[in-house]
């Protein structure tokens, strides 16, 4: 590192051949300029890294609104000779013996809508439509490649869609209306995370990218804790408004991303706009450092025009051997850590303890794994930290299924919490490490699929969980098993300590580098 009066890219890219008693000058690159000009982590890299992690905040409002605005109303008698609220089913009741509490018909999905005595199938409909539509929205846009339009743009204008229409969803007429709007919903919001995690980790250096990321999970938990406050103060209006509520804001918030949040200079660098990448970098480094312009002229001009950009897609991920590799055991572990983390709230009721406790535990243990995380990341390896995380996790689900089977509640409550907090763990390890396998290129894309994965392992923890209503409690060795898919990490590389590749070429002679030192 340069000495305080020495500029801190001056031993780069010298002419002196002696430079740290090397026989030729170090290799200038893009990223070693990236990498010294983030070495600290001051106010404008955490702003930058805050604003762009409040998409989550939204993000998670919309994906969890609806346990507020699809629940089940309550109902009081009106005739209380032929109706008993604690006996009485109200489907086999006139309409004129009972009435919705609060006196509002308007003020939820179901009651608006005359879904009282419909099937659990339709009145999950609207959820299901939504999840849908982020599976679909995932793999369609995961065909955008990655040049398209920028980290930056493409963040703005998901959540700008998220809430345009989630404010869209007020003017639906009946349950069909309603799911249909849902659906189109997810698709507009199925790629917000991946936008956001890919602009936050190439904003930032190898040394802080595991700390920068929790930022964004953290504020993801307060936008569905934030839900519940705004729930609670519009208990007794509309659930549309609770809708309005939660969007309006969304897009003021998008107006001020668009103004202020800045592009990843990593993606400007791979399309030839180095002096903007630069003009990105003394923007947000704590460090005076005016004289990046002429350092970035002694930088090889690697591209020349817009047109001569390499052009990479998902294909990409898929023709090249160690990149499909990397796709499939990634996903395995993805699908495995959905199915747990979305799947072990749901059976927490057939352990038999309270479901109001239980739910808001879950809840609180996951605001530790953002401390705990980038000490495992900074003190381990990669490939351990996840293995280590997915045994115990696979091993407290199978507890907590043997000892609520012989009536410990109590104690399988513990493992439970113990399997959610490990999934947890694992996401936010996972989310770190699939950011470091793969260039620059086509990181949006494997980010994509790897999202989907999560998605899809969390759309099958319904059925899985509704199996323990059956055989009591045995969805947690379920999803006990499924963390133990974790084991496919033995066969990822391991990333700790290591800048971001940019091309998929320059991906391949690292990992061919390591090899060879290896051996």
């Amino acid at each position: 590192m340069a000495g305080p009066s020495e500029p801190l890219l001056s031993h780069l890219g010298s002419d002196d051949p002696q430079v740290h008693g090397k026989s030729r000058p170090e290799e200038l690159t893009f990223d070693k300029i990236l990498q010294h000009s983030l070495s600290d982590f001051g106010f404008w890299q955490f702003f930058q890294t805050f604003l762009v992690g409040l998409a989550l905040l939204f993000d998670a409002q919309q994906i969890f609104i609806t346990v507020y605005t699809d629940a089940y109303p309550t109902w009081h008698c009106l005739n209380h000779t032929i109706c008993d609220p604690s006996a009485s089913n109200i489907c086999k009741l006139p309409r004129s013996a009972w009435e919705w509490d609060g006196g509002s018909k308007g003020r939820y999905v179901i009651s608006e809508f005359d879904l009282e005595c419909s099937n659990s199938l339709l009145r999950g409909m609207p959820s299901s439509a939504f999840y849908m539509g982020t599976i679909v929205g995932g793999f369609v846009l995961a065909l955008i490649p990655d040049d398209f339009l920028g980290r930056k743009n493409l963040l703005v204008l998901s959540t700008f869609a998220m809430s345009l229409t989630s404010i869209s969803v007020i003017f639906s007429t009946n349950v069909w209306i309603y799911a249909s709007l849902k659906f189109f919903n997810g698709i507009a919001r199925s790629q917000t995370f991946s936008y956001a995690l890919v602009l936050i980790s190439e904003r930032v250096s190898a040394r802080w990218r595991p700390r920068a990321t929790m930022i964004p999970f953290t504020l993801f938990v307060l936008g569905f804790m934030s839900l519940s406050g705004i729930a609670y103060l519009a208990q007794y209006s509309s659930w549309r408004l609770l809708y309005l509520y939660t969007s309006i804001p969304a897009i003021f918030y998008c107006i001020f991303l668009y103004l202020f949040a800045l592009e990843s200079p990593r993606w400007l660098h791979m399309q030839g706009n180095n002096y903007e990448a630069i003009d990105v970098l003394k923007k947000i480094s704590s460090r005076n450092i005016p004289y990046l312009e002429s350092v970035m002229s002694k930088l090889p001009l690697e591209i020349e025009t817009f047109e001569q950009v390499p052009s990479n897609s998902i294909k990409d991920l898929f023709i090249r051997k160690w990149a499909f590799q990397r796709i499939l055991a990634a996903m395995s572990i993805l699908f495995g850590l959905g199915m747990s983390y979305y799947g072990v709230p749901l059976a927490v009721r057939d352990i038999g303890v309270n479901i109001y406790l239980s739910e808001t535990l879950n809840a609180l243990v996951e605001l530790p794994t953002f401390v705990i995380t980038p000490i495992l990341l900074e003190r381990f390896n990669r490939r351990s930290s996840v293995l280590w995380n997915a045994l115990l996790g696979g091993a407290s689900g199978v507890f907590c299924f043997v000892l609520s089977v012989f009536g410990k509640a109590e104690i399988a409550f513990a493992f439970e919490l113990g399997t959610f907090f490990c999934s947890r763990i694992g996401f936010n390890l996972m989310v770190v490490y699939m950011v470091e396998m793969f260039p620059t290129c086509v990181r949006n894309s494997a980010t994509m699929m790897f999202r989907q994965a999560l998605i899809v392992g969390g759309a099958c923890s319904p059925l899985i969980a509704s199996i323990g209503r059956d055989v009591p409690s045995v969805s947690f060795a379920i999803f006990g098993m499924a963390m133990s898919l974790g084991l496919f990490v033995l066969i990822l590389p391991e990333t700790k300590g290591l800048s971001l590749c940019d091309s998929m070429e320059e991906q391949e002679m690292r990992e061919q580098a390591l090899n060879t030192s290896r051996c």
